[in-house]
């Protein structure tokens, strides 16, 4: 079943819109698992899931963004911990850069039609809370139902712990992409000028295809859920497309709010980074 934006013929394409038109919209982020797994873990996970539910559910899987925040705030004392200074290889950028242009992609599905908006993303970190926000002002300003959260959000209260590179997370890429996951490379950890474990949580060695076929299934189940009661949102037609200048109102709007943004500052018990890490730049940042 073809539900991918990408592959869709234009007829295909407004048919699954007359029939559900909710879009799901996959967030990721390139950056270490370990020796022994693929950059683009947080990806894949994402758009496995919104794709099994929308073959399941119907509407239409966006293209994906494998750009995400990383670096600022909480996220650089924490490189700093588990990457040091090697260079980490991300397609990490930064908070106003991600906002500014998460609104833009926002815009685009509305005017293509859509109804309601699921994004799930599978990196998670302080900007969790703030996209949050920015989702939910995309929301009442333009009277769109949103709905945004994590893969870990989804089963938390099955009793499955996200975490980054563990047993959680190798599991899932074993499940979708077996041949990401390397296990006997884990013995590159030797070797100083690599990373050495390269952000790898030591559970991973526990990890198993099964564990995250679980996962995945339970995942795509809530979510399944959510998407289903978002039937039920009330829905005010949109009669026109939003323009540049409805986007760069509310960006303006967001700029102007006093919040404090998780994602732009160390968390209060959080040690400083190094005045000498490359990871320091990005300590203290700001919106703009």
């Amino acid at each position: 079943m073809k539900v991918l934006w990408s592959e869709l013929f234009p007829l295909e394409f407004k048919n699954r819109l007359e029939e559900n038109p909710v879009v799901y919209f996959p967030l990721g982020l390139c950056e270490p698992h370990g020796q022994i797994s693929a950059f683009g873990l947080d990806m894949f996970k994402a758009e496995e899931i919104c794709k099994q539910v929308a073959e399941k559910n119907g509407g239409v899987l966006a293209p994906s963004q494998s750009y995400h925040i990383h670096e600022s705030g909480p996220s650089a004392k924490w490189l700093e911990e588990q990457i040091g200074e090697m260079n980490p290889h991300m397609t990490s950028v930064s908070p106003s850069a991600f906002f500014y242009f998460f609104l833009y992609q926002l815009r685009a599905f509305y005017n293509a039609g859509f109804k309601k908006i699921v994004i799930l993303s599978g990196h998670a970190g302080a900007h969790k809370k703030d996209l949050k926000k920015v989702s939910g002002l995309f929301s009442d300003y333009f009277d769109i139902p949103i709905w945004y959260g994590t893969d870990a959000e989804l089963v938390e209260e099955q009793g499955m712990t996200g975490d980054h590179a563990g047993k959680y997370e190798i599991s899932m890429l074993m499940y979708i992409r077996p041949e990401l996951v390397d296990l006997s490379t884990i013995k590159q950890e030797i070797y100083k000028d690599n990373g050495k474990r390269f952000a790898l949580d030591t559970s991973a060695l526990e990890a198993s295809a099964a564990y995250g076929k679980q996962i995945v299934e339970s995942c795509v189940s809530s979510l399944l859920f959510i998407v289903q009661d978002m039937k039920n949102m009330k829905v005010v037609p949109s009669v026109e497309m939003l323009s540049y200048q409805d986007i760069e109102r509310l960006w303006n709007y967001i700029l102007q709010r006093n919040v404090k943004w998780a994602c732009l500052q160390p968390r209060g018990d959080q040690l400083k980074v190094s005045d000498k890490s490359r990871w320091k730049h990005a300590e203290y940042t700001e919106l703009k």
